[in-house]
């Protein structure tokens, strides 16, 4: 299948397909295309302040680089609303890449007063986020871990509020059944690509078939993000 938009297609129907076999009540929401990848027509993000100012230009700077680019920028700009919304203190991140979705995250946690704490398995990759942290100004916020994340996650004790999987699509599982417990009730799990690559289905198992969960999929004519809120 060589045309993307049928590729695309061809995922979305066979996710739908998964969710109905498993009787899931799961949302899917497709938005309409507006100018490519960047996606929103709700014009560009407006800083509140300098260091926002600050923080805008590396993403903008990242973006324009185009390398290793982990999310695409509406995935990112919906990762900041998340977690300021609800007022994050700890986000987890597995798959940091070079920094953009994380800058995205820090965007918020610098106005909830929060932290990251954030996983890359490649070492290139971890060098060149710490360095896009500093360029930001928001390294003081932010605790890159080099490792493999499915041995590293498992030292962390405190509470999360949102937890972003955007590692090994096959890991998922294992990210959730260790980290989610530390998931505080009313926090969010947020998994990247649910579209393409395809997902694990026993990661959209298990977040659809739990009645302590609540899933929703979003962007679903992009990479695809599945939205986890834990109930309280």
């Amino acid at each position: 299948m060589k045309n993307p938009g049928r590729r695309r297609a061809a995922l979305r129907a066979s996710l739908l397909a998964s969710l109905a076999a498993l009787g899931a009540s799961a949302f899917v929401a497709v938005p309409a295309r507006a100018q490519g990848r960047r996606g929103a027509a709700s014009g560009r993000p407006l800083p509140r302040s300098a260091d926002e100012r600050r923080i805008l230009a590396v993403i903008e700077n990242v973006y324009r680089n185009h390398r290793y680019l982990s999310v695409p920028e509406e995935d990112g700009r919906l990762l900041r609303l998340l977690a300021e919304s609800i007022g994050a203190k700890h986000v987890v991140e597995l798959g940091t890449s070079t920094g953009y979705s994380g800058l995205w995250l820090l965007l918020a946690l610098a106005r909830t007063g929060g932290r990251l704490t954030t996983f890359e398995v490649d070492r290139g990759r971890h060098q060149m986020a710490r360095k896009n942290f500093e360029r930001a100004g928001v390294l003081n916020l932010a605790a890159p871990v080099l490792g493999d994340a499915h041995a590293e996650i498992t030292r962390l004790k405190e509470p999360i509020d949102l937890l972003f999987i955007d590692a090994d699509k096959e890991g998922y599982l294992d990210y959730l059944l260790k980290l989610g417990p530390l998931v505080r009730a009313g926090g969010l799990i947020v998994a990247h690509n649910m579209a393409s690559p395809a997902p694990d289905p026993r990661y959209v198992e298990a977040v659809t078939t739990d009645p302590a969960l609540e899933t929703v999929f979003l962007n679903m004519d992009e990479a695809g993000v599945g939205v986890t809120l834990k109930k309280r």
